[in-house]
């Protein structure tokens, strides 16, 4: 009996990975990408303050953008700027509305805490993406 418990939390164990981010979201690819963001500079400032999104369209940031928002202590969201539910295209690329991120193509918004569909309806949240903190540099990346 003993064997088979192990057995089985073994197998839990190797399957686990913490840094697993899982999109199989069939509209918006895969790239691979770093940023960094410097807090300091005044077009980041509000990454200082809870409930302040930013939008970063630097070029290699995402693929129509992230947008960035800081949650709690030491503590931010990111996401990318595409509507998660149409593939890219012109009208595609979120805008902030307060707390939400809202596609022009169908209006519907996603809330910049979870990712999730705040208005409206659809199969897929927010694409997320990792932030790694470092003093007032904030590392973004997929």
């Amino acid at each position: 009996m003993k064997r088979y418990f192990l057995i089985i939390i073994a197998i839990l164990a190797l399957s686990c990975h913490k840094d697993k981010v899982v999109s199989d979201n069939p509209y918006l690819p895969n790239y691979s990408f770093s940023v960094v963001i410097n807090t300091n500079l005044p077009s980041y400032s509000n990454l200082n303050f809870p409930s302040n999104p930013v939008l970063i369209t630097n070029a290699g940031a995402g693929i129509k953008g992230i947008i960035m928002m800081k949650v709690g202590t030491d503590d931010y969201r990111a996401f990318e700027a595409s509507c998660p539910n149409q593939y890219p295209s012109d009208c595609t690329q979120l805008t902030l509305n307060g707390i939400n991120g809202k596609c022009s193509c169908d209006s519907k918004e996603y809330s910049l805490y979870t990712g999730g569909v705040a208005v409206g309806t659809g199969q897929y949240s927010l694409k997320p993406y990792r932030v790694e903190i470092s003093g007032a540099n904030l590392r973004v990346y997929n």
